[in-house]
Order: structure tokens, then sequence, then C-alpha cells
């Protein structure tokens, strides 16, 4: 599998990093009732088991978008919106990759919009290499190289979402020509 994949973070490093950024956020929303919003699909397995490692009462939304044009172009269309009213509330935007910048500006301003008491960023991986708007994340789980990554809810085609661990993708030509080139994966623990 290494000339089509390798293992970036093993599901151990990844529900360690985890539970550290459940200890931080509870400290520094002790007292408080953080929102926590996640973008569906891919951030919705971070987001369960960041939500279990929050030692706080928390509430939970979803949002699910759709991107116009090129998949980095920021242009997006909101599929699914929140279902409660944010306004004068602590509000953490749960992501699973931060790449561009670019869609994640628009949501956080979107967000803003609504006027919530407070507005924080949390990303599992963090993409700065492509970044091209600023962005702040106040929470980070991991610096991610430029590489095509999948698994703990990154899909390819679909695909992939379920792996407990991430992967970079060595040889997106084959993945490309098979998407389900890597299935092995989805049977080798890691």
């Amino acid at each position: 599998m290494d000339d089509l994949a390798t293992v970036l973070f093993t599901a151990r490093e990844i529900q360690d990093r985890v539970r550290d950024l459940g200890r931080t956020i509870s400290h520094d929303y002790r007292g408080r009732e953080p929102v926590l919003i996640s973008v569906l699909k891919g951030a919705a397995m971070f987001h369960a088991d960041l939500l279990r490692a929050i030692e706080l009462h928390t509430s939970v939304d979803f949002m699910s978008i759709s991107s116009y044009g090129a998949a980095s172009s920021g242009v997006v269309r909101i599929m699914k919106d929140l279902e409660r009213d944010i306004g004068d509330r602590d509000v953490i935007l749960i992501e699973d990759i931060a790449d561009t910048g670019l869609t994640l500006t628009y949501l956080l301003s979107t967000l803003r919009d609504r006027r919530p008491a407070s507005l924080e960023v949390c990303a599992l991986l963090d993409k700065a290499a492509r970044r091209i708007t600023p962005i702040n994340i106040r929470y980070r789980g991991f610096e991610c190289p430029d590489k095509f990554v999948l698994g703990y809810g990154l899909d390819y085609a679909e695909v992939y979402r379920n792996l407990p661990y991430i992967v970079a993708v060595e040889d997106m030509d084959a993945l490309a020509a098979d998407p389900l080139a890597l299935a092995p994966l989805l049977h080798s623990p890691s």
C-alpha cells in the first residue's frame, strides 16, 4: 500500500490529540456552554469524538455546504443551515481540514453575521501550505502536508470516511482510475 498511500496520523495519535483539544476547550470555556458547529460530512467523526472529550455542557448543530465552480473557490451554497439561533452564544466551528481558507472565511463571515458572543475555529488538520486567505485557527489538531488526505471523515468519492486513521494518497492517478484502489486499507489496522 505504500506506493498508493502512507499513514500520516494513526488512530492512537488522532485520539490522543482529540483528547488534548477537548481538555483545552474545557479549560478555555469553563463556566460557559459553547455551541459546537460542524460542517457535514467530513467533520462529523471529529466532531463526535471531540464532543465526548469536552467536559462541559455543550450543544451541537450542523451545516452542510456545496461548492460552486472550483472546489477551492470559496463560493458556496448552504445546503443545510443551523437549526438554532447562535446570537450571544459562544460558538466553535469544527472543521475536518483547513485548506485554502476561502470556504472557511465564507462560513465564518456567515456565522459572524448572526452575532455570536464569540466565534473560534477548531480544525483537525491545517494544510497551511495551501492557504490563500489568512484565517485564525485557535484549536489545531495537526499540521497537514500539501497532499490529498483521506480517512477519519475525509473521503474520496464518498469512500474511506470510516478509516480510523488518516493517510496521504501517494498516487492520485491510481485512485482516480479506481476509487476502490485503497480498499485494503478498510481492513488493515494502523
